[in-house]
């Protein structure tokens, strides 16, 4: 998914929504960092794909509680 696409949809989202996203991808963060420590991770790009979106998520989270 681009980037900007991504964005749109999470600005589209609520703060609780966006709460919940983000725990499921800090999960799916983990799960990956312990997949590619024991070998098991076929894509080694995805922990690094999670990773940024999980950066835009807290991005939209805080533009949110500050009322941007």
């Amino acid at each position: 998914m681009k980037s900007a696409d991504e964005l749109k949809r999470f600005r589209e989202m609520s703060v609780q929504e966006l709460r919940q996203t983000l725990s499921s991808h800090r999960e799916e963060m983990m799960n990956f960092r312990f997949r590619k420590a024991s070998g098991q991770l076929p894509n080694s790009s995805a922990v690094a794909i999670v990773r940024r979106q999980v950066a835009r998520a807290e991005t939209v989270l805080r533009e949110m509680v500050k009322g941007k």
